[in-house]
């Protein structure tokens, strides 16, 4: 993550942290961040003592783009088990041996339930290292049902927005059973979508263990929040080959995370009742962002933070005049997975910082 305007630093590929990165070398060595294993903000370690420590630590975390299991042996899958499927169907499964998440979020929680080996394909937003050497079977985020197929799933796991419908109906028709779950887009979703996962793996027990633990995480972010701050952050998702350019509100999903962090949606606070809305100067003075998110990606796509003040209306905000300006991996910003505490955790020493 970068942040402009400030000592610097952000995500899975944090090749570009500057200064804080030294920084946060040197507090998570002091800090005894390593620990138990588990990573600074992880179970069996001590909460640090400012929002700074966190947000150092969770740097060094998904610096190493890596996810925490849950302690233990892995957990042995009671089936068969029939779940509620997010498209209208039941679901029956009967046979974990060969899990394919067509979702990075949803990969990362069977990887930290405890089911990572018998993971064999990826989509393409499966960013952390133990699934990028997978088979990718998306392309564009299209799923191809050949591609999935080839693999021999024995339950595939899909959300409403993966497509096209028939690819899915083609793996379906193929006998191999497809989890589909509701996107993710609110902080409660990490949870809600632990809980189906391990229910259609056939381990609830460990999705109960990963949601307290993530609960907790969660918790301790946000109790570092300082009291009377309240920035008001603007969410731009920007493709600039593709001249792609979205201002964030309501339900974008960003939303839920500014909030979370002790700030203000200033999309949402500016009227904005659709996820993304193209971006204008006229809408971007009337956001009056303090600070401006992106995704890592996105923000290079403009050139990086010089090229984003010549985008019309850019400079004229206060994000824009004082070049406040927050990345985080598009793998992991807005993946609402396990690893969603640290990007909190971020979060709320970048955006109230001055």
């Amino acid at each position: 993550m970068r942040v402009s305007g400030r000592p610097p630093r952000p995500p899975l590929s944090l090749s570009r942290r500057h200064g804080a990165v030294v920084v946060g070398l040197a507090l998570a060595l002091l800090t005894g961040a390593c620990g138990s294993g588990s990573g600074g903000t992880g179970p069996g370690t001590a909460a640090p003592a400012s929002a700074s420590e966190r947000a150092a630590e969770a740097a060094d975390r998904l610096a190493e783009n890596t996810v925490v299991p849950l302690e233990g042996e892995p957990p042995a899958p009671r089936l068969p088990v029939t779940v509620e499927s997010s498209d209208g169907r039941r679901v029956t499964v009967e046979d974990t041996s060969r899990i394919l998440p067509l979702n990075g979020g949803i990969a990362e929680i069977v990887f930290t339930l405890g089911l990572g080996d018998r993971v064999v394909g990826r989509d393409i937003t499966a960013t952390f290292e133990e699934a990028k050497e997978l088979p990718l079977v998306t392309k564009a985020h299209d799923v191809g049902a050949e591609s999935v197929l080839s693999l021999r799933p024995t339950v595939v796991f899909a959300d409403t927005d993966t497509g096209p419908s028939e690819a899915i109906g083609q793996i379906r028709d193929a006998g191999v059973p497809v989890v589909v779950l509701d996107p993710a887009t609110r902080l409660s979703d990490v949870t809600t979508r632990t809980t189906r996962v391990a229910e259609a793996l056939g381990i609830p027990s460990a999705g109960k263990a990963l949601n307290t633990r993530i609960q907790k995480e969660i918790a301790d972010a946000r109790s570092a929040v300082p009291e009377g701050s309240r920035p008001r952050v603007a969410f731009l998702y920007m493709r600039g080959s593709a001249a792609v350019y979205l201002l964030g509100g309501k339900g974008s999903g960003a939303d839920s995370l500014v909030e979370a962090a002790g700030a203000v949606d200033a999309g949402v606070g500016s009227g904005l009742d659709r996820p993304f809305t193209p971006i204008t100067s006229e809408g971007l003075v009337a956001a009056r962002p303090d600070a401006i998110l992106m995704m890592t990606k996105g923000l290079d796509s403009v050139g990086g933070v010089d090229g984003l003040a010549e985008i019309p209306g850019i400079a004229q905000t206060p994000a824009g005049m004082n070049r406040r300006v927050v990345d985080l991996e598009d793998g992991v910003l807005l993946s609402f997975g396990p690893r969603t505490p640290l990007v909190i955790d971020i979060l709320v020493d970048r955006l109230h910082s001055t």
